[in-house]
């Protein structure tokens, strides 16, 4: 008999929070997040220092043994919630989740320990909206050196390590600062707290690390389940901070969110989102037990993104004239979740999963 998933926060998990935002507090603040997107260095490096290197975050599922922490997808889960909370613009996901996965499935202890550190960014170069499962681009290789273009991957710009796909059916890795070799190109991007970027191949040397088939399957199916509980950080935040500023705002002498037909849509953000975290923390549960985590995570995507972009569609409604400013930070919030709802998979693709692992035929 399976064994029912455990959805509820430990003490520990609640301790990692309340730690991460404390962090966070001090250095994602919504004037310094905006102020980046404008700048030519998004990513907050001093952030990720204070979260990978400074609390070990970086290392959480790569194993004690091999310079990690030894925690699970759960405690990670907890991380990305606050991540998503702030739209922290560091490479949390791709580096210490999608990319150490990655490593984990080839086995690379050399390349774990640097990215468990924090010291060594990691990105998996394959484009941001592939599902798990789906078919990716792989480069050519020749004479042990690789050629090709990949485009849509995800925080490039910030990697000091790219593990690459090619048509050998090998996984590479390719130290990015020490070869010319290596051309990171900037894209433009909807949200620009997760830049995107074109890597072009001529002739680098890379060093085959493992089997790509395996590890990448692997590596998307944790970034799309742990995904999840970054959109329900989001939509968290977007909730808390609507119904503070309803409640503050009045008309005609009232608080705007005494208003019937307003308490009625907060009353349904609230049902949406409260859904979002049993299926988000089924996912990370899923992900850690290894049981049933690939339907899990599928049902996890398949409705996390309709909620995030929902939840913040509404919000910006909810919070009037200010809410299109600018300065409010609900712009940052529209663009992550609209981005999330295509990065690993959409929720379309997700369903169609869910359909083939159930065998439910279509009409």
């Amino acid at each position: 008999m399976t064994k029912a998933p455990d959805l509820l926060y430990s003490e520990e998990e609640e301790a990692l929070r309340a730690a991460v935002r404390d962090l966070l507090a001090d250095h994602c603040d919504a004037p310094g997040v905006i102020a980046r997107t404008e700048s030519d260095a998004p990513h907050d490096l001093a952030a990720w220092k204070a979260l990978a290197d400074g609390m070990g975050l970086a290392g959480l599922l790569v194993p004690e043994a091999q310079g990690g922490q030894g925690a699970t997808h759960r405690e990670v889960a907890v991380v990305l919630e606050e991540l998503g909370r702030a739209v922290a613009p560091v490479p949390y996901l791709t580096s210490a989740v999608v990319a150490t996965e990655a490593l984990l499935a080839c086995g690379d202890e050399e390349l774990l320990g640097k990215l468990a550190s924090g010291r060594t960014i990691g990105a998996l170069a394959v484009g941001l909206h592939l599902a798990p499962g789906a078919a990716f681009t792989a480069v050519r290789v020749e004479e042990g050196a690789l050629y090709g273009e990949l485009s849509g991957v995800a925080d490039a710009t910030a990697a000091d390590v790219l593990l690459v796909p090619a048509e050998d059916g090998g996984l590479y890795a390719v130290s990015v600062a020490d070869t010319d070799a290596v051309t990171v190109t900037p894209q433009i991007a909807f949200d620009l707290t997760r830049p995107l970027a074109t890597v072009t191949l001529t002739g680098a040397p890379g060093r085959r690390i493992g089997d790509a088939g395996p590890a990448v399957r692997r590596a998307l199916r944790a970034g799309a389940g742990l995904l999840a509980s970054e959109q329900l950080g989001l939509a968290d935040w977007l909730l808390t901070e609507t119904v503070r500023y309803l409640k503050e705002r009045k008309q005609f002498n009232r608080p705007v969110g005494g208003f019937q037909a307003l308490k009625h849509r907060l009353a349904q953000l609230w049902l949406e989102v409260v859904n979002l975290r049993a299926a988000a923390r089924g996912a990370a549960d899923a992900l850690a037990t290894g049981e049933d985590a690939d339907l899990t995570v599928a049902v996890a995507q398949a409705y996390a993104a309709g909620v995030a972009v929902h939840t913040a569609e509404e919000a910006l409604q909810l919070h009037a004239g200010i809410g299109m400013t600018w300065e409010h930070p609900i712009h940052l919030y529209l663009k992550r979740a609209k981005s999330d709802a295509i990065a690993y998979g959409t929720a379309g693709a997700h369903r169609s999963a869910v359909a083939e692992l159930v065998d439910l035929q279509a009409p």
